[in-house]
């Protein structure tokens, strides 16, 4: 039985991160295998990436950034993901493909044919099952940031890049409207955790 990749998606302060291990843990309520990950990292050489990544001492080209990001990624795939759901493992990601077209696409403005293309080489067929994309103003999500010790790289931009990868987000959501979900992220807790229990229920009940 092959198992089933979901990703949690959402502009930096959208919460997304703080579901993560309330939907691992119901999923293996239910009996299921889960690994958790997240991008870029996952692996040891992802986790090198990531910390040059969000350094905020960090300076690079937006095309040096979504190639890194995609090289973390193919590390990411090769050693973890594949092997999970080959496995029957259900497979919970923070951040995936999406997120570099919404971050270095939306927000860099790197062109989205390269990205695509990337994404052709590194991922090939593999795609999400489930994407659920929390979403909030960036007003919201930067009062939440605000109580953060130190701002990484991404989280210390201007709000009007975290307009353009908002917007970009939910222009994926529109134009992937199958695969994704989104969620009001401005919502109690319960409220969103009810929504993701209705919608994990969803996928649990669609046939391989």
């Amino acid at each position: 039985m092959t198992g089933r990749f979901i990703t949690f998606e959402g502009i930096d302060g959208a919460g997304k991160s703080t579901h993560l291990e309330w939907a691992e843990a119901w999923l293996g309520q239910q009996g299921l295998g889960v690994v958790i990950t997240r991008e870029p990292g996952g692996t040891p050489v992802g986790e090198a990436i990531r910390a040059l990544l969000l350094n905020p001492g960090s300076e690079m080209l937006a095309e040096t950034e979504a190639l890194l990001v995609f090289a973390a990624r193919y590390e990411h795939i090769q050693t973890v993901i594949r092997p999970a759901l080959d496995a029957g493992h259900w497979v919970l990601c923070d951040r995936f493909t999406d997120a570099t077209l919404a971050y270095q696409g939306g927000g860099r403005g790197v062109d989205r044919d390269r990205l695509l293309a990337l994404g052709q080489w590194v991922q090939g067929s593999l795609q999400p099952d489930r994407t659920f994309l929390f979403d909030a103003s960036i007003g919201v999500a930067q009062a939440r940031m605000a109580g953060r010790d130190i701002a990484d790289r991404f989280e210390s931009e201007a709000a009007q890049f975290h307009q353009r990868v908002r917007q970009a987000y939910l222009d994926l959501a529109t134009e992937h409207s199958r695969r994704f979900r989104i969620i009001d992220s401005t919502r109690s807790i319960d409220m969103i955790r009810e929504t993701l229990a209705q919608q994990l229920t969803e996928l649990l009940e669609e046939p391989c």
